[in-house]
């Protein structure tokens, strides 16, 4: 969500006339994360203040974009929270701006969790689980862009920059995930529309019941959706919620509770208790290379911060050394 390429007020009130939303009185920049520009959009309607996001889609195409933003108002309709993008008096959500394709869509109340106890991963385990049987009857397919065709992609590119122990890992863990994608059992792992990025930084908490105690009030960011194993999404948010962020460590007593909400909605199949060490290892693969690609072959941006990959390299260790099962034995 850095600032790729500029928005002048002009050109937001444009859209905000064209969706009826009022008239503009703050936009500001957004810096954190590195693949679209994204501003904060507050304006004025009938005396009151409204708060909405305008993203300014860099690297996905207009042939693309109709994928996440249909997939968001889907989820939205079904009561997921999710941030539902504006549509014109045509049904129409996807624009121009700045020369570039363009959404605006609600901002969700509240802030980040940055240092998640077990009652935060409760709510995001079990809203996961809420949106991916939300989204079995979207109809609409895309691959996870940032799934297996593109590690091996680009692998090879960042090989280069990478120390003899860093490579060997990479090549190797780049086998075992292609020989696992290719076996039977993974084959059947049930899958749909996935978030593919659901970290704290993309889940926003409020103040609710009892002291020191939040609501969740959404899940956001859906720009690395797409199709893949609902287990891999699950992966995904535990190699993050359920961390010690200075080693990589799974804090296993936290993610056994994820696991837990998650189920109370849908079950795990033994299959998925099988193949979860598997697939957190693939999950920390995913985000070591990008962070790799995104540090050794940047592109320009105002306000861009690369983050650092060494963290997902130390996750992966982890992952490797220290298997970690849902359940004790599975079946």
């Amino acid at each position: 969500m850095a600032v790729f390429t500029e928005v002048s007020p002009e050109q937001a009130q444009a859209l905000l006339n064209h969706l009826q939303l009022g008239e503009l009185s703050s936009l500001r920049g957004i810096g954190a994360g590195i693949e679209n520009t994204n501003y904060f959009v507050d304006c004025t309607r009938d005396g009151h203040l409204h708060r909405y996001v305008l993203t300014l889609f860099e690297r996905l195409t207009a042939q693309q974009l109709p994928f996440y933003l249909r997939l968001m108002q889907h989820l939205a309709q079904r009561g997921v929270p999710v941030p539902e993008p504006y549509a014109d008096t045509t049904g129409e959500i996807l624009f121009e701006v700045a020369g570039k394709p363009a959404a605006i869509v609600d901002r969700l109340h509240g802030g980040h969790q940055m240092a998640p106890d077990a009652f935060h991963c409760n709510q995001v385990g079990a809203t996961l689980a809420r949106m991916h049987l939300a989204g079995r009857d979207y109809p609409l397919q895309q691959p996870n862009l940032r799934g297996l065709a593109w590690w091996n992609e680009v692998v090879p590119q960042i090989l280069p920059f990478l120390d003899a122990p860093q490579a060997e890992l990479l090549k190797s863990e780049l086998a075992y995930q292609q020989q696992l994608a290719a076996s039977a059992e993974y084959a059947h792992l049930p899958s749909g529309p996935i978030h593919a990025d659901l970290f704290r930084d993309n889940v926003m908490f409020e103040p609710g019941e009892g002291p020191g105690r939040e609501r969740l009030t959404g899940f956001f960011d859906f720009y690395f959706a797409g199709c893949d194993t609902w287990l891999f999404d699950l992966a995904v948010c535990l190699n993050d919620w359920c961390i010690d962020l200075t080693d990589g460590r799974l804090i296993e007593d936290r993610a056994a509770v994820f696991v837990t909400a998650y189920e109370s909605v849908r079950p795990l199949s033994g299959a998925e208790h099988r193949l979860l060490p598997a697939l957190l290892r693939a999950a920390a693969l995913r985000f070591w290379v990008s962070r790799l690609y995104d540090l050794h072959l940047p592109r320009d941006a105002s306000l861009l911060k690369a983050h650092d990959p060494r963290h997902f390299e130390r996750v992966l260790r982890e992952r490797i050394a220290k298997p970690w099962h849902a359940m004790k034995d599975p079946a």
